[in-house]
């Protein structure tokens, strides 16, 4: 049986809705949030959940729940929420969400409400009921739905909100821009975690957006060991170092995994006596010119057609430069914001 992908079911994105289960219903659904009576406590129901769903595909979703909560109403001494985060188009997800809830109907005799978050890249697609009719007896389920898309114009915002799930969302909207750009997504996983480290977050919540944010923005093996030196640079002044912790758990998905490949590849061109050094430089020129050459299509696609000033400053600036520009990029309202007033301006 071939391994699951890194789009399957059990991710990170489990563990962070699981922990921080007040904040996922407070950013995505503030109105079942407000109805929930947060002195009680809550209880996931996952063993019941397995069971009750075990007939259902388990297709592209990311993570489901089930939790007995309180109401602040005071109308049910407890009450059921399923949750599902789908991260692609499924035409069973309706029928899937329905039969999850009236399974759970059957099982305790409360209500049940059904909340989905879509992760897919898909704009119209939103599935939001299942119902049926057969000779006068109608069926009717409708769920209440969140799509991570449609956080596009809350983008700049969200890099400052406190609610832990509004940088996991900007994660995912940042990868999207940067899909099939290496070095664009290594400048916005940077900067998330640059903005981790300042938050006064306690350690646990750090660990566990880390492991999202890893899992959403994935690099390729050379950048994963970049990163990992840049993140050890971060921790120069903190006194929690987390790149440890990301070694100890293992993060299949991410660092651990990007460090391994980069030692067999160190290791391969080792034996190559003589050429080491002449490949190195090489490879180091070759990933400067991409990074001036996609962080020149990022603000082309931001500000407009770069003048040759400012195409020039690209092509002489140094790699670290580059990545510093890049952080900028995603909340700079002009092209001085991103390169600074000398740079940012134009020629006729």
């Amino acid at each position: 049986m071939p391994a699951p992908s890194r789009h399957d079911y059990d991710t990170p994105w489990k563990d962070a809705l699981t922990r921080h289960f007040p904040d996922f219903l407070a950013f995505y659904f503030p109105a079942a949030h407000a109805a929930i009576d947060w002195t009680q406590p809550h209880i996931f129901l996952d063993q019941e959940l397995a069971q009750i769903s075990r007939d259902s595909a388990i297709g592209r979703r990311l993570a489901d729940k089930l939790a007995r909560v309180h109401l602040c109403n005071g109308d049910e001494q407890w009450v059921l929420l399923h949750l599902e985060v789908q991260a692609g188009r499924d035409g069973s997800l309706a029928e899937r969400v329905f039969t999850c809830n009236y399974r759970s109907y059957d099982r305790y005799r409360r209500p049940v409400a059904s909340l989905v978050l879509l992760a897919d890249r898909s704009p119209r697609w939103r599935p939001q009921r299942f119902a049926y009719s057969l000779f006068g007896s109608e069926m009717h389920l409708q769920f209440a739905l969140a799509k991570l898309l449609d956080y596009v114009p809350r983008l700049p915002g969200l890099l400052n909100e406190d609610n832990p799930f509004a940088l996991v969302t900007a994660a995912y909207l940042m990868a999207q821009r940067c899909r099939k750009q290496p070095l664009a997504a290594y400048a916005a996983k940077r900067y998330l975690i640059r903005l981790l480290y300042r938050r006064q977050w306690d350690r646990q919540r750090i660990m566990d957006l880390l492991l999202v944010i890893d899992w959403i923005l994935r690099l390729p093996a050379e950048l994963e060991l970049e990163l990992r030196s840049d993140i050890q640079e971060m921790e120069g002044g903190c006194a929690m170092p987390y790149v440890s912790s990301f070694e100890r758990i293992g993060l299949q998905i991410g660092l651990q995994q990007g460090l391994q490949e980069g030692r067999q590849k160190g290791l391969q061109e080792g034996r190559q006596e003589g050429r080491q050094e002449g490949r190195q430089e090489g490879r180091q020129e070759g990933r400067q010119e991409g990074q001036a050459e996609l962080l020149g299509r990022l603000l082309a696609r931001r500000f407009g057609v770069l003048p040759p000033a400012v195409q020039n400053r690209l092509q002489q600036a140094s790699a670290a430069q580059l990545l510093a520009w890049g952080e900028r990029v995603f909340d700079a309202a002009t092209l001085e914001d991103v390169l600074g007033r000398e740079e940012g301006k134009t020629t006729p």
